[in-house]
């Protein structure tokens, strides 16, 4: 069942004379519970999808339906409880609230999410029990990732958007927050979709989008996607 379809979304930014055309009639759509990678360079309008999958950015033309819904005709309020009930975000750098702790963290989206899943059970879920009182400066940067996603996923989202999630962390790190991800799709039923520039990443995923100067240039279901330990990184 799809949960996403795009239809000729296009957005443009303008800048005095100048016109970006960040997103270029974009069309696919994404099945329920599938594990997506958006792959491409700097600049070809990955980010910019994903912010508008997200709800933090509007097309300038085109629809966008998540779950059958028209995300693209609806107000800033609406899109805040479209954000709030819908989707989950991951994002490079781990956005942990410094004076809070791990548990305080993770528990704060009850106060955002009405179907929000057990904080301390999501924190075990990435294996950090034993941190559940420290703070996110305490921890390493893995760690803190694995608590970012634990975060997400306490939402309890249909989606889960991820922008370059292993960016920061060195690759055997990576690959653990990479097997965290896909377990989490598997056993939650979550739809995962991930940006990156990691051509690596792309062999495991169940769809792989390709995108090249605000372009879709494919959008192909993999029949067979390698286990992340077939990979080498």
């Amino acid at each position: 069942m799809a949960i996403v379809e795009f239809k000729d979304v296009t957005r443009v930014y303008t800048s005095g004379d100048h016109v970006l055309k960040a997103l270029d009639g974009a069309s696919f759509t994404l099945d329920e519970g599938k594990f997506v990678v958006i792959l491409g360079p700097s600049g070809a309008g990955k980010s910019t999808l994903l912010n508008m999958l997200g709800g933090l950015d509007s097309p300038t033309s085109g629809t966008i339906k998540v779950n059958g819904k028209d995300i693209s005709t609806l107000s800033n309020n609406e899109l805040a409880d479209y954000r709030a009930s819908t989707v989950g975000f991951v994002f490079q750098f781990y956005n942990l609230i410094p004076t809070l702790t791990v548990y305080e963290n993770v528990a704060l989206v009850k106060e955002i999410s009405p179907d929000a899943l057990d904080a301390k059970q999501m924190i075990a879920e990435v294996g950090l029990s034993d941190h559940l009182h420290n703070f996110p400066s305490e921890l390493s940067g893995g760690e803190q990732q694995r608590i970012s996603i634990a975060r997400a996923l306490a939402k309890n989202p249909r989606i889960l958007l991820c922008d370059e999630p292993t960016g920061a962390l060195d690759s055997e790190t990576g690959v653990l927050v990479l097997k965290l991800l896909l377990s989490m799709a598997k056993n939650y039923g979550k739809t995962i979709v991930i940006v990156t520039h990691n051509q690596s990443i792309a062999k495991i995923a169940d769809v792989v989008i390709r995108v090249k100067n605000g372009k879709i240039k494919s959008c192909e279901e993999q029949s067979a996607p390698m286990s992340v330990d077939e990979v080498e990184w």
